[in-house]
Protein backbone atom coordinates (compact mmCIF):
# COMPACT_ATOMS: atom_id res chain seq x y z
CA UNK A 1 0.00 0.00 0.00
CA UNK A 2 1.53 3.25 -0.91
CA UNK A 3 0.55 6.58 0.23
CA UNK A 4 1.75 6.70 3.56
CA UNK A 5 0.22 9.66 5.11
CA UNK A 6 1.69 8.40 9.14
CA UNK A 7 4.37 6.97 10.44
CA UNK A 8 5.50 5.97 13.92
CA UNK A 9 8.32 4.28 14.87
CA UNK A 10 9.61 2.78 18.80
CA UNK A 11 7.64 5.92 20.08
CA UNK A 12 8.17 6.61 23.71
CA UNK A 13 6.42 8.58 26.31
CA UNK A 14 7.82 8.65 30.28
CA UNK A 15 5.95 10.64 33.11
CA UNK A 16 8.57 10.87 36.17
CA UNK A 17 9.05 6.69 36.50
CA UNK A 18 5.45 6.19 34.69
CA UNK A 19 6.60 4.82 31.35
CA UNK A 20 3.53 5.56 29.35
CA UNK A 21 4.35 4.57 26.16
CA UNK A 22 7.00 1.86 25.60
CA UNK A 23 7.67 1.06 22.09
CA UNK A 24 4.61 1.59 19.41
CA UNK A 25 5.05 1.36 15.83
CA UNK A 26 2.64 1.74 13.31
CA UNK A 27 2.10 3.29 9.74
CA UNK A 28 -1.33 4.85 8.41
CA UNK A 29 -2.06 4.90 4.59
CA UNK A 30 -4.02 7.44 2.98
CA UNK A 31 -7.38 6.44 3.04
CA UNK A 32 -7.33 4.18 5.54
CA UNK A 33 -9.48 3.93 9.02
CA UNK A 34 -7.79 3.20 12.22
CA UNK A 35 -9.45 2.50 15.47
CA UNK A 36 -7.31 2.20 18.75
CA UNK A 37 -8.86 0.19 21.04
CA UNK A 38 -7.66 -1.07 25.17
CA UNK A 39 -8.20 -0.69 28.68
CA UNK A 40 -8.36 2.99 30.58
CA UNK A 41 -4.49 3.96 31.01
CA UNK A 42 -3.08 1.99 28.43
CA UNK A 43 -1.65 4.75 26.60
CA UNK A 44 -4.13 5.27 23.59
CA UNK A 45 -4.63 9.43 24.05
CA UNK A 46 -1.16 9.80 24.80
CA UNK A 47 -0.10 8.21 21.80
CA UNK A 48 -2.56 10.51 19.95
CA UNK A 49 -1.39 13.77 22.11
CA UNK A 50 2.51 12.58 20.91
CA UNK A 51 1.57 12.10 17.44
CA UNK A 52 0.02 15.81 17.25
CA UNK A 53 2.81 16.97 18.89
CA UNK A 54 0.67 18.54 22.41
CA UNK A 55 2.68 16.15 24.11
CA UNK A 56 7.04 15.80 23.23
CA UNK A 57 8.09 12.45 22.64
CA UNK A 58 10.73 10.58 24.94
CA UNK A 59 12.21 8.39 22.49
CA UNK A 60 11.08 7.25 18.56
CA UNK A 61 10.02 8.71 15.29
CA UNK A 62 7.28 10.50 14.16
CA UNK A 63 7.05 11.44 10.19
CA UNK A 64 4.35 12.64 8.72
CA UNK A 65 4.38 12.53 4.87
CA UNK A 66 7.46 11.34 4.35
CA UNK A 67 8.67 15.02 6.77
CA UNK A 68 10.34 13.98 9.72
CA UNK A 69 8.49 15.79 12.52
CA UNK A 70 10.70 13.99 15.55
CA UNK A 71 13.47 11.65 15.63
CA UNK A 72 16.58 10.15 17.88
CA UNK A 73 19.82 11.62 18.18
CA UNK A 74 22.49 10.62 20.65
CA UNK A 75 19.81 8.94 22.85
CA UNK A 76 17.55 11.82 22.98
CA UNK A 77 14.60 12.78 21.02
CA UNK A 78 14.79 16.08 18.59
CA UNK A 79 12.19 17.71 16.74
CA UNK A 80 12.36 19.49 13.29
CA UNK A 81 12.89 22.88 13.25
CA UNK A 82 9.98 25.50 14.17
CA UNK A 83 9.40 26.56 10.54
CA UNK A 84 9.18 22.53 9.05
CA UNK A 85 6.37 21.78 12.39
CA UNK A 86 4.58 24.61 11.35
CA UNK A 87 4.18 22.72 7.89
CA UNK A 88 4.24 19.43 9.18
CA UNK A 89 0.96 20.67 11.87
CA UNK A 90 -0.65 21.30 8.68
CA UNK A 91 -1.15 17.91 7.42
CA UNK A 92 -3.54 16.40 10.44
CA UNK A 93 -6.30 17.74 12.78
CA UNK A 94 -7.52 16.84 15.97
CA UNK A 95 -11.08 16.29 17.12
CA UNK A 96 -11.01 15.99 21.42
CA UNK A 97 -13.96 14.10 23.22
CA UNK A 98 -14.61 16.85 25.34
CA UNK A 99 -15.02 19.50 22.21
CA UNK A 100 -12.67 22.18 22.98
CA UNK A 101 -14.76 24.93 20.89
CA UNK A 102 -14.28 28.46 22.01
CA UNK A 103 -17.17 29.72 24.47
CA UNK A 104 -17.34 33.16 22.97
CA UNK A 105 -17.22 32.30 19.51
CA UNK A 106 -20.25 31.95 17.12
CA UNK A 107 -20.03 28.36 15.68
CA UNK A 108 -19.15 30.33 12.39
CA UNK A 109 -16.26 31.91 14.03
CA UNK A 110 -15.13 28.57 15.24
CA UNK A 111 -14.68 26.87 12.24
CA UNK A 112 -13.08 30.12 10.31
CA UNK A 113 -11.09 31.03 13.04
CA UNK A 114 -7.88 28.71 12.47
CA UNK A 115 -7.66 28.85 8.48
CA UNK A 116 -8.18 32.84 8.63
CA UNK A 117 -5.88 33.58 11.51
CA UNK A 118 -3.47 30.66 11.41
CA UNK A 119 -3.12 29.43 7.93
CA UNK A 120 -4.03 33.23 6.31
CA UNK A 121 -6.65 31.83 4.36
CA UNK A 122 -9.09 34.97 2.63
CA UNK A 123 -11.84 35.57 5.07
CA UNK A 124 -14.41 34.72 2.10
CA UNK A 125 -12.82 31.41 1.18
CA UNK A 126 -12.78 30.35 4.57
CA UNK A 127 -16.14 31.23 5.81
CA UNK A 128 -17.35 29.40 2.21
CA UNK A 129 -15.44 26.45 3.18
CA UNK A 130 -16.67 26.29 6.59
CA UNK A 131 -20.70 26.80 5.31
CA UNK A 132 -19.78 23.94 3.03
CA UNK A 133 -18.68 22.14 6.00
CA UNK A 134 -21.52 22.51 8.54
CA UNK A 135 -24.12 22.10 5.76
CA UNK A 136 -22.84 18.58 5.25
CA UNK A 137 -22.64 18.26 8.88
CA UNK A 138 -26.53 18.91 9.22
CA UNK A 139 -25.65 22.30 11.19
CA UNK A 140 -26.19 25.02 8.33
CA UNK A 141 -28.47 26.72 10.80
CA UNK A 142 -26.52 27.16 13.61
CA UNK A 143 -24.17 29.46 12.16
CA UNK A 144 -24.83 32.32 14.55
CA UNK A 145 -25.19 30.39 17.54
CA UNK A 146 -22.92 29.63 20.52
CA UNK A 147 -21.61 26.36 21.76
CA UNK A 148 -23.65 26.52 24.94
CA UNK A 149 -26.81 26.83 23.11
CA UNK A 150 -26.08 23.87 21.36
CA UNK A 151 -26.29 19.86 22.12
CA UNK A 152 -23.10 17.57 23.09
CA UNK A 153 -23.65 15.78 19.11
CA UNK A 154 -23.97 19.03 17.68
CA UNK A 155 -20.75 20.71 19.59
CA UNK A 156 -18.72 17.59 18.37
CA UNK A 157 -19.92 18.28 14.82
CA UNK A 158 -18.95 21.35 15.14
CA UNK A 159 -15.30 20.45 16.49
CA UNK A 160 -15.04 18.25 13.46
CA UNK A 161 -16.41 20.74 11.08
CA UNK A 162 -13.15 22.72 12.62
CA UNK A 163 -10.64 20.39 12.45
CA UNK A 164 -11.74 19.73 8.57
CA UNK A 165 -11.59 23.41 7.31
CA UNK A 166 -8.11 22.96 7.76
CA UNK A 167 -8.26 20.37 5.19
CA UNK A 168 -6.10 18.07 6.61
CA UNK A 169 -4.99 15.27 5.46
CA UNK A 170 -5.27 12.63 8.24
CA UNK A 171 -7.84 12.70 11.23
CA UNK A 172 -7.35 12.33 14.87
CA UNK A 173 -10.29 11.14 16.98
CA UNK A 174 -9.36 10.76 20.67
CA UNK A 175 -12.67 9.17 22.52
CA UNK A 176 -15.25 11.59 20.05
CA UNK A 177 -18.27 10.39 21.77
CA UNK A 178 -17.57 9.72 25.35
CA UNK A 179 -19.39 12.56 26.83
CA UNK A 180 -22.24 11.66 25.18
CA UNK A 181 -25.11 9.84 25.51
CA UNK A 182 -25.98 6.79 23.10
CA UNK A 183 -28.95 9.10 20.95
CA UNK A 184 -26.25 11.89 20.58
CA UNK A 185 -22.97 9.26 20.08
CA UNK A 186 -25.18 8.15 17.30
CA UNK A 187 -25.73 10.87 15.15
CA UNK A 188 -21.31 11.65 15.46
CA UNK A 189 -20.45 8.36 14.87
CA UNK A 190 -22.91 8.85 11.50
CA UNK A 191 -20.69 11.72 10.57
CA UNK A 192 -17.18 9.89 11.02
CA UNK A 193 -19.16 7.05 8.90
CA UNK A 194 -19.64 9.62 5.89
CA UNK A 195 -15.73 10.81 6.30
CA UNK A 196 -14.66 6.92 6.08
CA UNK A 197 -17.00 7.14 2.80
CA UNK A 198 -15.11 9.98 1.16
CA UNK A 199 -12.40 8.15 1.93
CA UNK A 200 -10.54 10.34 4.86
CA UNK A 201 -7.47 9.01 6.86
CA UNK A 202 -8.49 8.67 10.55
CA UNK A 203 -7.12 7.46 13.43
CA UNK A 204 -10.00 6.91 16.13
CA UNK A 205 -9.50 6.38 20.15
CA UNK A 206 -12.96 4.36 20.88
CA UNK A 207 -14.83 2.35 22.81
CA UNK A 208 -17.64 1.79 20.58
CA UNK A 209 -16.55 -1.72 19.54
CA UNK A 210 -19.46 -2.74 17.18
CA UNK A 211 -18.31 1.02 15.44
CA UNK A 212 -14.81 -0.10 15.24
CA UNK A 213 -15.31 -3.52 14.00
CA UNK A 214 -17.64 -1.95 11.30
CA UNK A 215 -15.73 0.87 9.83
CA UNK A 216 -11.84 0.04 10.54
CA UNK A 217 -9.68 -1.05 7.68
CA UNK A 218 -7.16 -2.17 11.05
CA UNK A 219 -7.76 -2.36 14.82
CA UNK A 220 -5.20 -1.70 17.27
CA UNK A 221 -5.19 -2.94 20.73
CA UNK A 222 -3.35 -1.42 23.05
CA UNK A 223 -2.22 -2.60 27.07
CA UNK A 224 0.70 -1.46 29.39
CA UNK A 225 2.03 1.13 26.66
CA UNK A 226 2.69 -0.79 23.91
CA UNK A 227 0.50 -2.49 20.80
CA UNK A 228 -0.90 -6.27 21.90
CA UNK A 229 -2.51 -7.11 18.92
CA UNK A 230 -3.47 -5.58 15.24
CA UNK A 231 -5.15 -6.76 12.50
CA UNK A 232 -7.94 -6.16 10.39
CA UNK A 233 -11.63 -6.70 12.32
CA UNK A 234 -12.39 -10.02 11.49
CA UNK A 235 -8.77 -10.59 12.63
CA UNK A 236 -9.22 -8.66 15.61
CA UNK A 237 -12.56 -10.29 16.38
CA UNK A 238 -12.66 -14.01 15.34
CA UNK A 239 -9.40 -14.73 16.48
CA UNK A 240 -8.12 -12.08 19.17
CA UNK A 241 -5.38 -13.25 21.34
CA UNK A 242 -6.78 -14.39 24.86
CA UNK A 243 -6.53 -10.79 26.74
CA UNK A 244 -8.13 -9.09 23.61
CA UNK A 245 -10.95 -11.74 24.04
CA UNK A 246 -11.42 -10.93 27.31
CA UNK A 247 -11.31 -7.57 26.54
CA UNK A 248 -14.04 -7.79 23.88
CA UNK A 249 -15.87 -9.93 25.63
CA UNK A 250 -16.62 -7.59 28.41
CA UNK A 251 -18.23 -5.15 25.98
CA UNK A 252 -19.98 -8.06 24.22
CA UNK A 253 -21.55 -9.17 27.88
Amino acid sequence: MQDKVLGISHMKKIYGDLVVLKDISLSVHKGEVVSIIGPSGSGKSTLLRCATMLEKMDGGELVYLNEKAAYEENGKCVYAPKADLKRIHKHFGLVFQNFNLFPHYTVLKNVIDAPVSVEKVPRKEAKERALSLLRQLGLEDKTDVYPYQLSGGQQQRVSIARALALQPEILFFDEPTSALDPELTGEVLRVIRELAEQHMTMIIVTHEMQFARELSDRIIFMEQGIIQQQGTPEEIFTAPNARVREFIGKFAG
